[in-house]
């Protein structure tokens, strides 16, 4: 990751052209013509999120593992606001595992599901304390057997706290690989096995970070700014959102619109501004 001064101001997307259409990829690309274009894109991103990185707030992989679990149909910051109360109280996978699970469902209902949340925490809390000595396992075959967690939760702790390559399929992620047409696949499982063959491995972690960034700031689901996305040239489905820069530029999140960012305790290159806390005005 590269540093940026904290005078500096936040990025800004790119002006592309009103006249701008999407480029014409093939209807029988190859496999080769896909690869490149992809990773060319990947090369972009890489560009404009410089600084990408996990948007939940954690100190050690016990706490990634359980806010990835808490940030379930919820968004990062609501986690990353509910998180420091919950780790005051259990700081560790033997203090969790012991907790009152109704005093539990109190600390992280604002997360919602909280029932079924506080069930699978305590439900790995007491696997972690005795079937691994209370430490947060490093392989994804011992992950995916805690309750609770999946390929994707397991990737998300394997990538970000251990260094292992890991490709995060979530709601992002697999819009957009499916809008710029990497793959047609709608099963997590198996996006995650076309992406695999695309890219490098050593570009699976940040890949997933850039991707994320992008589907969170400027991709957006139902309304894509665009006309203010530094990619637009790359993307066969530009003009499915906002072509207009000017009214692009209104639809940019976080701090490409100058905005705070998810994470409460953001890391040190991040240009944007740290989250407010729950409860903060």
């Amino acid at each position: 990751m590269t540093s940026s001064d904290p005078g500096t101001k936040p990025p800004k997307a790119s002006k592309p052209s009103k006249a701008l259409k999407a480029p014409k990829i093939p209807k029988g690309e190859s496999h080769l013509a896909l690869v490149r274009r992809a990773r060319r894109i990947n090369r972009e991103l890489a560009e404009v999120y410089p600084y990408a990185h996990p948007e939940l707030d954690f100190r050690n992989p016990f706490e990634l593992l359980v806010a990835t679990v808490l940030s379930a149909q919820t968004t990062d910051l609501r986690v990353n606001q509910t998180t420091p109360a919950l780790f005051a109280a259990y700081p560790t996978p033997e203090d969790m595992a012991a907790a009152n699970p109704e005093e539990m469902e109190e600390l992280i209902r604002p997360t919602g599901f909280f029932r079924a949340k506080t069930k699978s925490l305590l439900g790995l809390s007491a696997a972690l304390r005795d079937d691994f000595g209370g430490e947060v396992p490093g392989r994804l075959e011992d992950l995916v057997k805690l309750p609770g967690v999946g390929r994707k939760t397991a990737n998300v702790v394997l990538g970000n706290a251990f260094g292992v390559p890991g490709i995060t399929v979530d709601t992002h992620f697999g819009r957009l690989v499916r809008r710029w047409k990497w793959t047609d696949e709608e099963d997590p499982v198996k996006v995650e096995a076309v992406i695999a063959d695309i890219f490098p491995k050593s570009e699976w972690t940040m890949l997933s970070h850039r991707v994320i960034f992008h589907g969170r700031r400027i991709c957006h689901s139902r309304k894509p700014a665009c006309g203010a996305c530094p990619i637009a040239p790359l993307c066969p489905s530009y003009g499915e959102g906002e072509t207009d820069p000017e009214k692009a530029r209104k639809l940019l999140k976080y701090e490409m619109g100058g905005y705070p960012g998810q994470r409460l305790s953001p890391p040190a290159d991040f240009p944007g501004k740290p989250a407010p806390a729950l409860g903060a005005v």
